[in-house]
């Protein structure tokens, strides 16, 4: 196991602390004894944090000088881009801001999450070449970075393409073919290797691709889902239509058409994918005590209560 150093008394800028992917990262912080500084537009939602101890400032990915005085006296940055916004094409130079700020405050370290899987060369596909276009970014930008790099969160099964199935019919409903193999992980665990990753700074230049500890089929998934319920699920590959016509519900028309167009493009890409990795030597580098599927449904077992229960 690679030593590690201690994050007491480091203040850590963290983006993205009031959303999903890295909500549990302050919390995790605080556990160690380090000083979370929460970036975020709207200081209400980082209430808790403030409580807790967190120091909360205003800023903007956006804005340039909110992102300098956000970086001063930090030592290191736990970099989270948007995957949604006004400008989806615009994550680069709002990964260009990040870096720029940190780099002038002489900040020692950035941990990023990806968000998802890369692949190395360029595919005429956005959202894959968007990545590489940050990569670069932040490489270029001259602050010591560690890449962690995701595959597929657990929490897409709260989506409205998935939650309604599970709770109305007990079927575990997903955009991939029965025989497609996921390693399926908590966004805690991904938050939880970025704040191990802070404390090993001798693993700068790297990208580690995390994933969950099994490579699950969607049956084999539905059956991990089902131990974690306590009932019966069953797994059914949903045709892409059918997934777009959910998100379009969901987010508006048209809001289906690149989802559909990203599965498709990851089915016809299997191979070029990293959907899943052999956790043990990435356990070795960076000590996290790991969510399966089953205990990730169990926790989240009141989204996918039947409605009679959840009333």
């Amino acid at each position: 196991m690679t030593d590690s150093a201690s994050l007491t008394g480091k203040k850590i800028l963290v983006y993205g602390a009031t959303g999903s992917q890295a909500g549990s990262i302050p919390w995790k912080l605080l556990e160690q004894g380090a000083i979370p500084r929460i970036l975020t537009r709207n200081p209400e939602k980082a209430a808790k944090l403030r409580d807790a101890g967190a120091e909360i400032v205003v800023g903007d990915l956006n804005d340039p000088a909110s992102l300098a005085a956000a970086n001063t006296g930090v030592d290191a940055v736990a970099l989270l881009i948007p995957a949604f916004g006004g400008d989806p094409m615009g994550a680069p130079r709002l990964m260009r801001n990040a870096v720029e700020a940190a780099r002038a405050a002489g900040v020692k370290l950035i941990a990023w999450n990806s968000s998802g899987p890369m692949i190395e060369e360029r595919t005429g596909f956005p959202m894959y070449d968007l990545r590489l276009d940050m990569v670069e970014a932040l490489r270029q930008g001259g602050v010591p970075s560690i890449i962690i790099q995701p595959t597929v969160y657990l929490e897409n099964l709260l989506g409205p393409w998935t939650q309604p199935n599970i709770v109305e019919r007990n079927e575990l409903t997903y955009p991939v073919a029965d025989d497609a193999r996921l390693g399926w992980i908590a966004s805690a665990d991904v938050a939880a290797f970025v704040v191990a990753a802070l404390a090993q700074p001798q693993l700068a230049g790297q990208k580690i691709v995390v994933s969950g500890m099994r490579n699950l089929s969607g049956p084999e998934l539905a059956q991990e889902v089902s131990a974690g319920l306590g009932r019966e699920i069953s797994y059914r590959a949903m045709p892409l239509e059918e997934f777009g016509a959910a998100l379009d519900k969901a987010f508006g028309p048209g809001a289906g058409q690149g989802g559909v167009t990203g599965y498709k493009f990851q089915e016809e890409n299997r191979d070029r994918i990293a959907t899943w990795v052999e956790m043990a030597p990435v356990l070795e580098k960076l000590p996290v005590q790991m969510t399966s599927v089953s205990q990730w449904a169990a926790q989240f077992a009141p989204a996918f209560s039947p409605v009679e229960v959840q009333q």
